[in-house]
């Protein structure tokens, strides 16, 4: 079995952001969030430019097989910093071949050069294998979520 390259992208990787959306979009089964409406390069250059945002690729020769989106978040009570991982997915032909954990010990190297002293992920109940890998990973903290809605949401605005 091939091992999995996991490199970060920068400012100029739009076209291996843009299947690194392609992929969430198959893994997730969300091809409304990821494909319907990809941004367009001078977003994605920006974006992937930006300190805060850390954007990793794993890949298997050509292909993008795995991937993980961060964003980090400067603290106010202390000069330190957390990081959110906000989507990390691996394609269903290439789960169990410890990409995703390759990919979170590279963020993890990435938060310990930035000064991060905790990497957070949120999972489903019922997303038994996600639980089982950040169970592997952390420790568990069972906390609430909230979705505050703005104004112009089409959850609450009747336009869904």
């Amino acid at each position: 079995m091939k091992v999995a390259t996991v490199r970060q992208l920068g400012s100029s990787d739009i076209l291996l952001m843009r299947e690194l959306l392609a992929m969430f979009a198959v893994a997730f089964d969300d091809h409304g969030s990821y494909a319907a409406a990809v941004p367009g390069d001078a977003y994605l250059r920006r974006l992937l430019g930006q300190e805060h945002v850390i954007a990793l690729a794993a890949n298997k020769g050509d292909d993008v097989v795995g991937g993980l989106v961060a964003y980090v978040l400067h603290k106010f009570e202390r000069e330190r910093s957390e990081i959110y991982i906000y989507d990390l997915a691996v394609a269903a032909s290439h789960r169990r071949e410890g990409i995703a954990t390759a990919l979170v010990e590279r963020l993890k190297e990435i938060g310990a050069g930035r000064g991060a002293g905790v990497i957070f992920v949120q999972a489903d109940y019922g997303d038994d294998p996600a639980i089982a890998l950040y169970t592997k990973l952390g420790i568990r903290e069972d906390v609430m979520h909230f979705d505050i809605l703005s104004d112009n949401n089409p959850r609450i605005s009747g336009s869904a």
